[in-house]
């Protein structure tokens, strides 16, 4: 089973790459099973992938229940809502389009009330 788990790890890893670079493919929510994969699998890919440079602290911080800063949330949404609506706009079936908007209302309601906003420290 382990193998199992570290195999997905890695084709969610792989996802979450292409979709650093696809706009309608979301990159976090592949990271975030690669995590969940990898800790269940290898403690070592776990402990690459946390400490990645790039991706490590905001998975660590979500692992770790303290939830994501205000101004990343923003632009997640920004983001995600420009590029469904490129393709709401460039794909011709209406189900398609009703599909891309839930799938958009489900990731922002889950964004806004159950993902925590990490509370940065205040200097003076």
């Amino acid at each position: 089973m382990k193998i199992a788990y570290i195999v997905l790890g890695w084709l969610f890893v792989a996802l979450g790459v292409i979709g650093v670079f696809l706009p309608l493919l979301p990159t976090t929510p592949f990271l975030l099973l690669a995590s969940a994969c990898f800790a269940r699998g290898s403690t070592r890919m776990h402990q690459w992938l946390l400490n990645s440079r790039p991706l490590g602290k905001y998975l660590r911080d979500y692992e770790a229940g303290r939830g994501i800063p205000v101004r990343a949330k923003i632009v997640t949404l920004g983001l995600m809502w420009a590029s469904l609506i490129v393709g709401m706009v460039r794909v011709p079936y209406p189900s398609v389009k009703v599909l891309l908007a839930l799938v958009g209302i489900g990731v922002t309601v889950y964004l806004v009330w159950y993902v925590p906003v990490r509370r940065l420290p205040r200097t003076v």
